[in-house]
């Protein structure tokens, strides 16, 4: 167990010394609501802390996975909760000539942003952090750190192939392993879920629960998509290119033996 105190001071930097937006972005309704109720939960607990006479501690035995209206299968039998991230970045897709048919899936590529102690100690916190996280551009962002979070790298998220979704959490700063998985078991993710940036999206990408292959590293067993903002496509190709991108946040649970 180790104390919060690194999230204290993140939390006291981003609420006091608030960093500076692109006008673009801040000057769009929605995000100037999303960041607000995220600047106030933020203020709530920098003054709640002051008046404990200790610092809670980043223990993940007290971290808890959000549930879905329909359960994703619980984490399996002897595994213990390694990792919390927010994964930032896009879902992608392509076309056909078929402008009626559905947009076929390729997979995935994300950021993953280390929230292992805020999972511990700030989960209302931790909710609303893809939400927010989704109203910032890719590009408008200073990718060593996930703004307004504060929250370093810990590791990057792709497809080695269209079946295999793969995390690298082997990092300069963070040596957790590495998960080539496979897909167990989905569920739509709940009413009310963020569809998109300016809540223009076509929805959120379903709740996943995968399961590492053989070459997984670090222990890891299991992983887990939930609390997803945005990420879905249309539902059919009428006016997309053939290859698109959906921006799409997501908070990734890891699991290990």
């Amino acid at each position: 167990m180790l104390p919060s105190t690194w999230v204290i001071s993140a939390l006291c930097t981003t609420t006091f010394s608030a960093p500076t937006f692109p006008s673009s972005v801040v000057g769009r309704p929605v995000v100037r609501e999303v960041l607000s109720e995220y600047f106030q939960i933020v203020g709530e607990k920098v003054q709640a802390e002051r008046n404990m006479a200790q610092a809670p501690l980043c223990n993940m035995n007290t971290a808890m996975m959000p549930a879905s209206p329909i359960t994703l299968p619980p984490p399996s039998a002897g595994l213990t909760l390694k990792h919390v991230a927010i994964g930032r970045g896009t879902q992608n897709y392509s076309c056909g000539a078929n402008e009626t048919a559905t947009p076929v899936a390729l997979g995935a590529v994300a950021t993953l942003y280390n929230a292992s102690c805020v999972a511990s100690t700030y989960p209302d916190l931790l909710s609303m952090l893809p939400k927010v996280a989704l109203q910032f551009n890719l590009t408008d962002i200073d990718q060593v750190t996930l703004l307004p979070f504060n929250l370093a790298i810990s590791g990057h998220h792709y497809f080695a192939n269209l079946t295999t979704p793969t995390f690298n959490l082997d990092t300069a700063a963070m040596d957790l392993g590495f998960a080539p998985c496979v897909r167990n078991n989905s569920v739509t993710a709940p009413v009310g879920a963020s569809v998109g940036q300016d809540d223009e999206g076509f929805g959120p990408v379903p709740w996943l629960k995968l399961l590492t292959r053989n070459g997984a590293t670090g222990g890891l067993k299991e992983v887990y998509r939930v609390n997803v903002a945005g990420g879905r496509s249309p539902a059919t190709c009428v006016g997309m290119p053939t290859t698109f991108k959906v921006q799409y946040a997501a908070e990734y649970w890891f699991y290990e033996s």
